[in-house]
């Protein structure tokens, strides 16, 4: 088939993208699945004469080309890029647009791992970071330090408190300052969130999340808006100022990439990515409204629930509010027996599957900021809620409530 034949993808619903664009049928055997294409290396016809670009699977692997590909489709950016881990991405973009002696903003309630790479792993070469309410305007103009300050980073929502972030006015405060905005977009997924449309620079995934869906791959991806650039007076190492040039030397240079495997599973968990977090969502409004009313909880934290600080920012910029629960019990005791007598909920690190998971953060997923400005409560439970029939969901968490 002729390319110029092959459909137009950008003009289709979202699941409609996630399910074909980068996924054609094979040309050789019409097999509708892209295959898994274990292979290292490739033949050339004569020195330099690459047959699709193709040459040693570190630097393009065709089953994760079409990972990029409709990963890039389904946020609406420009360019994707897949690695081995949510981190390896997180790492790699931030070697891309920083040089020792930069500074970056980040959220004050930021996941763990993110928090500790900046903090712990760039400090020691250079890079200072302020952490601030990002939805506090004056905070952000102050944290902000035009000509040093190259990159703000947020999480919406955020993990594990579910603060929901207005992404479209932090765009514009990054964007007078020169720097790039780069945006989580895990919990929400782009089902539910596009941050490119509304401002953002760069998108960051841990796909291993909901993005996978199903517990059994890790991996993560970069998508860089259309027409990104690098932060004011920073150049790539090919010479070129866009971000995604940058990004995609530095994705070679270190080589963490997802692997062909790991590629075709995310691949096919992004196939059903709407329709699964459809029924996420569902669950987990009910499980929050339920979870609100319970004697045994102190507060809930779900961006879809009115009490939520952050409601009417969520409602103006997600389709959706997503499969993940916070909830307070008012002790830490009474938080880890919660975790503990739970049967449906397994008690587990990570999120996003298809299965309910439950866990307490300040002791699991967020213990590399105990003692910093970023520790969580230690009452704090998160859930992420799968898609069990929600009448079993309910029964097990009011009865290890009691």
């Amino acid at each position: 088939m002729n390319p110029a034949d092959l459909p137009d993808w950008t003009k289709s619903g979202f699941a409609t993208r996630a399910i074909h664009a980068g996924q054609d049928p094979d040309p050789l055997t019409g097999a509708v699945v892209p295959p898994i294409y274990q292979v290292s290396t490739y033949k050339q016809d004569g020195v330099g004469g690459l047959r699709g670009g193709y040459e040693y699977s570190r630097s393009a692997n065709p089953t994760r080309t079409a990972l990029e590909t409709a990963l890039a489709s389904a946020e609406g950016g420009d360019a994707a890029f897949a690695f081995a881990s949510g981190l390896a991405a997180e790492d790699t973009l931030l070697r891309a647009m920083l040089r020792p002696g930069d500074h970056v903003v980040l959220g004050n309630d930021a996941y763990g791992g993110t928090y500790r790479l900046i903090a712990r792993v760039f400090g020691p070469w250079g890079i200072e970071h302020t952490a601030v309410d990002l939805n506090d305007p004056e905070a952000v103009a102050n944290a902000i330090e035009p000509g040093r300050t190259k990159a703000v980073w947020t999480e919406t929502p955020t993990n594990p408190l579910l603060g929901v972030v207005d992404i479209a006015a932090l765009a514009a405060a990054a964007r007078s300052a020169g720097a790039v905005l780069v945006v989580d977009n895990t919990f929400a997924t782009p089902y539910l969130q596009q941050p490119l449309a509304l401002g953002a620079d760069v998108v960051v995934h841990s796909t291993t999340k909901y993005i996978g869906g199903h517990s059994d791959v890790v991996g993560g991806a970069l998508v860089v808006g259309d027409g990104a650039q690098l932060p004011v007076g920073l150049e790539g190492p090919t010479g070129s100022t866009k971000l995604a040039d940058a990004v995609a030397f530095h994705q070679n240079a270190s080589g963490a990439v997802s692997g062909p495997f790991d590629s075709w599973l995310t691949l096919r968990g992004l196939k059903t990515l709407a329709v699964r977090m459809d029924r996420h969502s569902g669950n987990a409004l009910e499980i929050a409204r339920f979870l609100e009313d319970h004697p045994k909880v102190t507060e809930v934290l779900y961006p879809g629930l009115e009490s939520h600080p952050h409601h009417e920012i969520a409602k103006r910029q997600m389709s959706g509010f997503g499969g993940m629960v916070s909830l307070r019990t008012g002790s830490a005791e009474s938080a880890l027996a919660l975790c503990d007598r739970t049967h449906v909920f397994t008690l587990a690190e990570s999120l996003g599957g298809v299965e309910s998971l439950i866990e307490h953060p300040g002791k699991m997923t967020h213990g590399s900021v105990a003692g910093t400005d970023l520790e969580v409560p230690d009452d704090l439970v998160r859930i992420s809620v799968g898609i069990e029939d929600l009448a079993d969901q309910l029964a097990d968490l009011d009865q290890a409530l009691r």
